[in-house]
């Protein structure tokens, strides 16, 4: 059952501070299931959710356009609101619809139940993305009801596909109906403007707001060995499978070359600044250092290499049958600037046996953490946490905005959250009993009211 947002006040007191409505707006969103397999057959789609968000707005006087990509029920929807200076180039805030799958049984709630206990929204979805959706659906309907005009256009577009990249999301609209991004010059979007708090060099603490700047790419792999095949009881010298799994083992042990992008070394020189810690590149004990951030250090670690993990393994289709090919799909996730290189080392680790073939390439991004934009951002953290500090960081993962970077558009990842120390934040995302506090949600609502209203 959905209801209108705001509906717990009556019409004529209705809160004005849209963080009010945000922890139930988010509950809301989680309990439309958006699961996303990859696999059309079983995905659930978008539709609903979209619609739902569509009504929301305009129920306040937007004008949306509602857009299926490519197959039916893969909703997305745009919005635009003017601003006060139609010259500047517009600002889009993007958020994705779609979530990973989550089984019931390993969840303390139900993962769509979007329940509300302990302080936090509980759920698949949200902290990837529902979190930042109902954050920028609740100040949409503010700026609209309170009649207020911000600096520049704001776009607001809620997507489909991104969490098995976006074919029937940012890609097919960027490439279909680029006109939904007229005058878009900048974007910001998810997994970006998190807190990470890290002891301080006097012995107190300090949070640290990581604005993503940079992205690693994303090219999943296909390996393929062909062989003889033949009777299971022979001996066989030209084995498909033993020549795959060779090959796969030799580059999921492999150790990629220590690589530190501009964006890490601001990040690391950051840190550097406030903690004390010393990260030497040439040090044996670089590990032991980094680890010292905590749970984050997961994450920091995958982005000072390219990395491949194998995922999938496919072969053969009886037990006494050698097959005469055998298959690997590896997610590899590669630095800025990386890729040939590191196409001939995995090329050199391969064997004659084995052919790879890319299937899903998605190009690494890194801008600069500088300019108007990140000034507003800054000032709009420090207006609600004066002692924070903005700094930029290297998401090892990758977001739509890969595909927004085709336009021009520069990204940035700004979904804030005052997030408590002891939190294993990198641990929700894909994971079991994902949920986001409620305390963070108003933090997030009131930096990104500041940020969209003086960027």
């Amino acid at each position: 059952m959905t209801r209108e947002i705001g509906a717990n006040a009556p019409s004529g007191d209705r809160p004005s501070d849209p963080a009010d409505d945000v922890a139930e707006v988010v509950s809301q969103l989680i309990r439309f299931d958006t699961t996303n397999t990859g696999d059309l057959a079983t995905t659930k789609g978008e539709a609903e959710c979209a619609h739902w968000i569509a009504e929301q707005l305009a129920e306040v006087g937007y004008e949306t356009e509602y857009v299926e990509s490519g197959a039916p029920g893969r909703g997305n929807v745009f919005a635009r609101l003017p601003g006060a200076d139609p010259s500047r180039g517009a600002l889009m805030i993007h958020g994705h619809l779609d979530v990973v799958p989550a089984e019931p049984a390993d969840w303390s709630v139900h993962p769509f139940a979007g329940a509300i206990e302990d302080g936090y929204v509980w759920g698949r979805g949200a902290v990837d993305m529902k979190d930042m959706v109902g954050m920028t659906l609740v100040l949409a309907r503010h700026f609209r009801r309170a009649g207020i005009v911000p600096p520049r256009d704001l776009v607001f577009a809620f997507l489909a596909d991104e969490e098995h990249g976006g074919a029937y999301g940012a890609q097919w609209l960027v490439n279909n109906r680029p006109d939904l991004f007229e005058g878009v010059t900048e974007a910001i979007g998810e997994v970006g403007g998190f807190s990470l708090t890290v002891p301080r060099r006097d012995g107190g603490e300090r949070r640290l707001y990581l604005v993503e700047t940079a992205e690693k790419g994303i090219q999943w792999m296909r390996l393929t060995a062909r062989g003889r095949a033949g009777h299971g009881s022979m001996v066989h010298d030209q084995n498909a499978v033993v020549a795959l799994a060779e090959a796969v083992a030799r580059l999921g042990r492999h150790q990629f070359p220590l690589v530190v992008t501009d964006t890490v070394a601001e990040f690391l020189a950051a840190v550097s600044d406030e903690t004390g810690l010393t990260f030497d590149i040439e040090s044996p004990d670089l590990d032991g250092v980094i680890d010292k951030l905590g749970p984050m250090a997961r994450m920091l670690k995958a982005v000072l290499h390219d990395t491949v993990n194998p995922t999938m393994l496919k072969a053969g289709y009886k037990a006494n049958v050698v097959p005469a090919t055998a298959e690997a799909v590896l997610d590899c996730r590669v630095l800025p600037g990386r890729l040939a290189a590191f196409e001939a080392e995995v090329d050199a680790l391969l064997g004659p046996d084995v052919t790879r073939e890319w299937i899903r390439n998605l190009t690494p991004y890194e801008t600069s953490f500088d300019g108007e934009l990140v000034d507003a951002m800054n000032a709009a953290v420090l207006s609600v946490d004066p002692d924070g500090r903005t700094v930029p960081y290297m998401l090892s993962g990758g977001t739509d905005a890969k595909s927004f970077m085709r336009l021009g558009i520069r990204c940035f990842g700004f979904s804030p959250l005052r997030l408590p120390p002891d939190l294993d934040f990198s641990s929700l995302f894909h994971g079991v009993d994902e949920r986001v506090p409620i305390d963070a949600l108003r933090f997030g609502t009131q930096v990104l009211a500041h940020f969209l209203t003086h960027c």
